[in-house]
């Protein structure tokens, strides 16, 4: 069995994003940005493909000068609008989506090429350490095509953490990993993060992803920031209806909006704060529980299919053109094409007033 090592801490930095915005070919990519990430802060930016958060994380590590607006590393300006510090120079560490490993360059080569100032034998020591922490140790005289993956992506880590970056830029890192892969990386990278106490920002697509390794999240839609906070605080107050559904699969239902109360064919829900009219209640497919027929909202199953945990069930609610989508647990009493009773839980329904057209 493999036994493993400890990184060494670095001291963390602070980064300050201040309205920042970069144009390509006339075209706003990012929109006059600004964030303060707290030293050994975790960050994702997280969004769909185009809405600027991988150019961000070029232009904090050097690759992209900002149009306009700068960047800080504890209070001192390494890029604005005139003048950007090399990327080599800034001590900013990169964990790319393809790994980027040299393939002619043994595991141990690979991970130390960056380091400077320190001779061979140090070197080695150094590489050995990362080796431990990531349980490589055996595959240090090996070349990238030997490799799975999954070891890869540790190996661009460990080559990444090796120079004792205070901060540490991972993009999409995780991305070209199996679904089971994908999580063991994920929580070594965790784990090395907690332990160097590197400042990171990560880019992702993946809600899930994000809310499992950030401190907070950043939540970015046509090159700008649209809601920033800690995954729960984003999952359970979205800002609005897009932010939502970004986050979870959501049952809609049209409702009418009066007095701090939302009314549609599921009942009234609190809209505490919204303006009177038309609106929308989500209900999340975990929201629903199955009842007895004559009990709760009239409905039939429709389908339902074990996916591991849950049955992911397709329901017809009287008054309601769409099926509904539940994930339930407990199934056994029900059956296909049966009438049944539905009931909500209030926690899984967030309420949106409808935006103006």
């Amino acid at each position: 069995s493999i036994t493993r090592g400890r990184a060494s801490a670095v001291i963390p930095a602070g980064l300050t994003l201040s309205n920042i915005s970069k144009e390509f070919g006339g075209k706003t990519v990012l929109d006059d940005i600004s964030i303060d990430i707290n030293p050994a802060e975790v960050v994702c930016l997280l969004g769909n493909s185009g809405c600027g958060k991988t150019t961000l994380l070029r232009v904090v590590a050097g690759m992209e000068e900002p149009t306009s607006g700068q960047v800080s590393i504890d209070g001192r300006v390494i890029a604005d609008s005139r003048n950007s510090l090399p990327p080599e120079q800034r001590g900013i560490g990169m964990v790319f989506q393809d790994y980027a490993l040299f393939p002619h360059m043994t595991i141990t080569e690979n991970i130390i090429f960056g380091l400077k100032g320190l001779n061979r034998q140090q070197c080695l020591k150094v590489a050995d350490i990362a080796l431990s922490r990531l349980g490589l140790t055996a595959l240090a005289g090996a070349y990238p095509y030997m490799l799975s993956g999954g070891e890869q992506q540790r190996v661009a880590l460990a080559r990444a953490i090796v120079p004792r970056p205070r901060i540490l830029l991972m993009d999409e890192p995780f991305s070209n990993l199996d679904s089971r892969m994908r999580d063991s990386v994920r929580e070594d990278t965790i784990g090395l993060l907690r332990e160097t106490r590197a400042t990171c920002i990560m880019v992702t697509h993946e809600p899930e992803e994000a809310m499992q390794i950030a401190d907070r999240i950043i939540l970015m839609r046509n090159g700008k920031i649209v809601q920033s906070g800690a995954p729960e605080e984003l999952y359970l107050r979205p800002k609005d209806l897009a932010v939502a559904r970004f986050f979870c699969d959501l049952n809609e239902f049209p409702c009418t909006i009066q007095t701090g109360e939302a009314t549609c064919i599921l009942g009234r829900f609190p809209a505490k704060g919204l303006p009177d009219g038309a609106g929308t209640v989500c209900v999340r497919p975990a929201g629903f529980m199955f009842l007895p027929q004559g009990q709760g909202l009239p409905a039939m199953l429709q389908s339902a299919r074990f996916i591991g945990v849950v049955h992911r069930c397709d329901i017809t609610l009287q008054g309601h053109d769409r099926l509904v989508h539940a994930r339930i647990r407990e199934m056994l009493p029900f059956k296909r094409k049966r009438e049944m009773g539905l009931a909500i839980d209030s926690k899984e329904v967030l309420v949106f007033a409808s935006q103006p057209a």
